[in-house]
């Protein structure tokens, strides 16, 4: 580039000498020095601009908020137990497998010594032929988490490989404040660590890669685009509303928001029918690879990888009215996914009474463990519906239908099948006080292996206010809805997702075009177990607290999640 300069100079030098004659040498010389120091700054932002274009072909952008969420639960529920075949219990009891009940050595008589109750209910007829046989009395408490810090940090960042080739992708770090351990404790289906839901539950100061993908657009001159690699499956309408922020990924965000790998091919259909936006796309994925990482060299591998694939269409995309279709299935679901827990104890009493034994000299210890699954139960369908509008005067509404359909296989693992519960039989095991005792084991058997339908409808409308905006939100899942969206950042767990009730209120602040500070509530009421899981029986949360149904985890019946939070864009 310098040289192109003094090679402009020189030129200016060598101007005919006539023109020279008009003009005195001192005007001349002070016409050649301001173009010289013109042509200099002119030459600082070329090199600025060929050095960007050179070295920096990344362009990054992203944004970091804080947040601080008071959480108060009501009625917590405890109730152990297991769904347990009472009919095969009967059966092996009158055949005498299980001793003589006037001998108190027998295994049955101990078992009617250690659960009086339970066995009165058994020999008066109580029980159905399969049942919830409750350990012990439900506890239930309110519990309150006053304040709770989280950091979310988002790194999004773009490329142009060819005119009509794109790389997108997006890091992200979600952290409670004071802790980076990367792991919970097991004590909610929210607190399961794995590929899925990495990027909406808290994992500590670790950045992940929530995105990233390539665009060919146009290809061969088509309307056809391809898009691979890890999906932008978060964040989808109409949640974008609550972010305050523009669409954030390409499924509806009521099905779907939870990250996984695969392929997009989409069909700009509007080019024929003229209808703005109009947008076909097929998607594939994969949500669970069963051999490789999972041991498949020592050949004991019982599980089959998990494919994702459906439809999504933008019927209307105009800029004011958005129209969305999805039509979604799960192929091979698993009893659950590879992922990193915390193992709580209270679990060891009931599932590993020799480990329990040493626990009691560790009570603060909870060893750190992987797990994955154990076999395949069943596929999953989704479908919905979504309607969004942004009107002239600023006021965005929308409404959104789901549904989901559950097709078991008739398999179930340690903690269930799809949508049912694990059947425990009784066994025979060593008494560590001498002779034989009644155990209540697992078994393959799922507890039901019927197709169930659960549906769900999400409202909303936000509205400027004064400094901001305003918003209220509304959403209604029934006892069987499952969708997949494990990965939406609520702290409590996707609201989404619960089968129940869920309201949210929230005041956005917009300090600057960059900045904004959003102040709000969401009210959890949940009538079903097991929100968010698609394994395990959902049951009613009142059986839960009266005893007469039993809950893997704590059941939940409400919670108060307020909330503060400042988000700075960059």
């Amino acid at each position: 580039m310098r040289k192109l300069l003094i090679l402009l100079i020189a030129a200016l030098l060598a101007v005919p000498s006539v023109a020279m004659a008009a003009e005195s040498v001192d005007e001349l010389q002070r016409k050649i020095q301001e173009m010289t120091l013109e042509l200099n700054e002119l030459s600082k932002r070329v090199d600025k601009t060929e050095r960007h274009t050179a070295l920096d072909r990344i362009s990054w952008y992203g944004d970091l908020r804080v947040k601080a969420d008071t959480l108060h639960y009501k009625d917590v529920t405890r109730s152990q137990g297991v769904f347990f075949d009472f009919a095969d219990f009967g059966a092996r009891a009158m055949g005498g497998e299980f001793g003589d009940p006037g001998d108190p050595a027998s295994p049955i008589a101990k078992f009617v010594t250690a659960f009086p109750q339970q066995a009165n209910t058994f020999f008066t007829g109580g029980y159905a032929p399969q049942d919830f046989f409750i350990i012990a009395a439900p506890e239930k408490s309110d519990i309150n988490n006053d304040i709770l810090y989280t950091t979310r940090l988002r790194l999004g960042m773009k490329a142009k490989v060819w005119e009509n080739v794109n790389f997108s992708g997006r890091l992200s770090m979600y952290k409670n404040w004071g802790d980076s351990t990367g792991s919970k404790v097991f004590d909610s289906w929210n607190s399961f660590t794995m590929d899925g839901t990495n990027g909406g539950n808290t994992t500590g100061d670790w950045v992940r890669v929530e995105r990233a993908y390539f665009d060919w657009k146009d290809i061969g001159g088509s309307n056809f685009y391809l898009s691979i690699g890890r999906r932008p499956s978060t964040y989808g309408p109409p949640s974008q509303y609550r972010e305050n922020e523009m669409r954030g990924g390409t499924p509806s965000g009521h099905l779907v928001h939870f990250n996984f790998d695969g392929i997009t091919i989409g069909y700009k259909l509007g080019k024929h029918t003229g209808v703005e936006g109009q947008v076909v796309r097929f998607c594939y994925g994969q949500g669970f690879e069963s051999e490789w990482g999972n041991g498949e060299l020592f050949n004991e591998i019982d599980t089959d990888d998990v494919h994702l694939g459906g439809f999504n269409i933008d019927a209307i995309n105009d800029g004011t009215n958005f129209l969305q279709f999805t039509l979604f299935r799960a192929e091979d679901v698993t009893d659950g996914f590879k992922g990193v827990i915390a193992f709580p104890s209270q679990f060891a009493q009931q599932l590993a009474p020799t480990m329990w034994q040493d626990l009691q000299n560790f009570p603060n210890f909870n060893f750190v463990t992987r797990v994955q699954p154990s076999t395949n139960i069943g596929d999953i369908m989704l479908g919905g519906v979504g309607f969004t509008r942004e009107e002239m005067n600023g006021v965005n509404w929308f409404a959104s239908l789901g549904w989901t359909r559950t097709d078991p296989n008739g398999k179930a693992g340690m903690f269930g099948g799809l949508l049912s519960d694990p059947v425990y039989q009784a066994a025979l095991v060593p008494d560590p006080a001498g002779g034989e005792m009644i155990m209540p084991m697992v078994t393959a058997t799922p507890s039901s292996n019927d197709e169930e339908d659960g549906y769900s409808v999400y409202v909303g409308v936000q509205v400027p206010a004064p400094l901001g905006k305003f918003g209220l939100e509304y959403n209604y899942g029934s006892r069987y809805w499952t969708p997949f969206t494990q990965a939406q950042d609520d702290v409590v767990g996707s609201k989404l997702a619960t089968r129940g009730h869920a309201g949210e209120a929230y005041y956005i602040f917009d300090i600057n075009p960059n900045m904004f500070i959003k102040v709000g509530a969401i009210y959890y009421d949940y009538k079903y177990t097991g929100s968010g899981s698609p394994v395990g029986a959902p049951v009613k949360i009142e059986d839960v607290q009266d005893g007469t149904a039993a809950s893997i985890l704590p059941a939940v019946d409400e919670v108060w999640d307020g909330y503060a939070s400042l988000t700075v864009k960059f």
